[in-house]
């Protein structure tokens, strides 16, 4: 057994450092503003899609970003391509989502990772086939969609005066199962789980459902970032939020968007940190209304950074 966890916390460390060392690094200040949203896991609109929930709140929150002038960064799991063969279907189910996000990309504003359900997405062959146009009914001929996009496994936001770090990934580098057998776990969840979830059984197998899976992750997760002068990073597969104070272990977690009625993420604006939530909420007579709330933060980046 003690050989067993060694070599998982072995086979983490390898695979995060490898993210981290190739990752888009992408300058900002105290001006930038920056958006992370991860485990949408947008599907086709069938039963099985657990961001057809949140869609409208979803779509009201990326306006508002874009609107706002952020930055989009999306840290995996965007698109549910375990369940569903294809984008295409994904893209026809939720097109004003993906016009929106056009929007971030066209002014170099969207920044995007894969994740374990979306991991054909390293391939950029794959990307510029399926990504980078789609039909248009109405011009009757293709037109651009995500034109030269590309996907990373990490990205680090790199302060220009400060030097501090922030180190973006989907989180599934800790989770030896699904980031090595994942093409198997998307079998098994085609196959098996599809059609189980739609009766209510949730995959086993995710970290999400499973809580001690999820316990190991986040340990293993910690320990490299501990190891790593407690870069500050934020990851998501988990879909468990998570904030901590200055002075204890850098790990966030920006939760995800298929929380039953709310979606989570995480803010950096004016050099600062926040948690928010976004649900729908009614006002005194009744009118229904998406709103934002602070779950954790504003905290000053700085109050993370190690020497």
């Amino acid at each position: 057994m003690k050989f067993v966890y060694i070599y998982f916390m072995w086979s983490s460390k390898k695979r995060l450092d490898r993210a981290y060392k190739n990752a888009k690094v992408i300058p900002f200040d105290d001006s930038s503003k920056f958006i992370l949203f991860s485990d949408c896991h947008r599907g086709d609109n069938s039963f099985a899609d657990d961001f057809a929930n949140n869609r409208n709140i979803y779509f009201h929150a990326l306006k508002h970003y874009y609107a706002e002038g952020f930055q989009y960064c999306e840290l995996g799991d965007g698109d549910e391509l375990w369940e569903n063969l294809s984008f295409q279907p994904i893209f026809e189910a939720h097109k004003n989502v993906y016009l929106v996000m056009k929007l971030f990309h066209e002014q170099e504003r969207l920044h995007l990772i894969w994740g374990n359900h979306d991991m054909v997405y390293q391939n950029p062959e794959y990307v510029k086939k399926h990504l980078s146009t789609y039909f248009d009914p109405k011009l009757e001929k293709e037109v651009d969609l995500f034109c030269n996009a590309s996907y990373h496994e990490g990205i680090v936001l790199k302060h220009k005066n400060t030097q501090q770090e922030v180190f973006l990934t989907h989180g599934h580098q800790a989770d030896w199962w699904n980031y090595t057998f994942w093409k198997l776990s998307r079998f098994m969840v085609r196959v098996l789980w599809k059609p189980l979830n739609v009766m209510g059984i949730a995959d086993p197998t995710s970290p999400a459902k499973n809580y001690k899976e999820l316990i190991k992750v986040e340990r293993r997760t910690k320990k490299w970032i501990i190891e790593n002068n407690n870069i500050l990073t934020v990851v998501g597969h988990t879909h468990r939020p998570r904030f901590p104070n200055p002075g204890d272990i850098a790990f966030f977690n920006d939760g995800s968007c298929v929380h039953p009625r709310s979606i989570t993420g995480i803010e950096i604006e004016n050099g600062e940190i926040s948690l928010i939530k976004w649900y729908i909420d009614t006002t005194e007579n009744g009118t229904l209304q998406i709103v934002r709330v602070l779950l954790e933060g504003p905290r000053k980046l700085m109050d993370y950074k190690t020497e």
